[in-house]
């Protein structure tokens, strides 16, 4: 009778849940800037985890469903604000402290700049050190850490210890090792950053994971091309004393053909001689060449 009892409550607590997030998601149908985005009715992981009854893993599920729900209606909005995402992490990995993928794409979804995600760094970093807490022996883990000291907070020291920790978990990839090194030699270097992002490119089974990988790789590309690019405008108004009015007047100094970025699209070449991308959207990290 007991037995039952309880099945029927978790049933009943499951349903609310299901339902409440199926309420939320027709409100962000006919509103889709609600500012219900944000709102958690329950914000309490403990709370939630007891009313779970047994539960959890499927709880877990469905709040890391809202989870994805809830950046990816943001990241269309090219939304600032992302209040809801670290609690609705917190609750998920809470309910299921082993779902890796939470702990993984949670962190990437806090720590990308904005609109791109959340830009909160510290809130990224919290996030996988629990994940680390909860599963030592999953490697992944420790490289996600590294990689956010590394890129997110310029922390090449803590990102070190955390390659170097990783390295030491069963079954790691030997490039944590490598990673190790390379953050107290040459963190500050370019090829550092390619190093990192073409291993995950080729290491990866995870599409999604393979084509962000691939992004940043582009946007490395952009960040090496337009200094060279502006360094021959550089040149031009030094020869000139002006600035080009085209890139055909660039080719004196070996410029062949319209430059394009990795997108396809051609460099725009700006009267003040700065060197842009046509289109930011496409290339969201790269630090040079942003007409914003």
């Amino acid at each position: 009778m007991n037995r039952r009892s309880t099945a029927l409550a978790a049933g009943i607590i499951v349903a609310c849940v299901t339902g409440s997030f199926l309420a939320l998601s027709r409100i962000h149908a006919v509103y889709p800037a609600s500012p219900m985005d944000d709102v958690l009715f329950i914000s309490s992981p403990e709370f939630v985890k007891k009313a779970s009854l047994g539960y959890s893993g499927l709880l877990a599920d469905i709040y890391w469903i809202r989870v994805v729900q809830y950046f990816g209606r943001k990241h269309l909005r090219d939304s600032k604000e992302y209040k809801a995402l670290a609690p609705l992490l917190d609750i998920t990995t809470t309910l299921d402290p082993n779902l890796v993928i939470a702990y993984e794409w949670g962190s990437t979804f806090l720590d990308q700049p904005p609109p791109s995600g959340a830009g909160d760094d510290a809130a990224a970093v919290e996030l996988i050190r629990k994940g680390i807490r909860n599963n030592p022996n999953d490697w992944h883990l420790y490289f996600t850490l590294g990689f956010i000291q590394y890129l997110g907070q310029h922390d090449y020291i803590g990102a070190a210890q955390t390659f170097e920790d990783g390295s030491k978990v069963p079954n790691a990839h030997p490039w944590l090792k490598v990673m190790a090194a390379k953050m107290l030699s040459d963190a500050g270097n370019p090829e550092t950053a390619r190093y990192m992002w073409q291993n995950i490119y080729n290491e990866s089974t995870d599409k999604n994971l393979k084509e962000n990988a691939a992004l940043h790789l582009a946007c490395l590309v952009v960040d090496q091309e337009v200094p060279q690019l502006e360094s021959l405008v550089a040149q031009f108004r030094r020869r000139a004393g002006r600035n080009p009015v085209s890139w055909r007047e660039l080719s004196a100094l070996g410029l062949r053909s319209i430059p394009r970025d990795p997108t396809g699209l051609p460099y725009v070449l700006r009267t003040d001689g700065t060197v842009v991308v046509a289109d930011a959207k496409k290339l969201p990290f790269i630090h040079a060449g942003n007409p914003g």
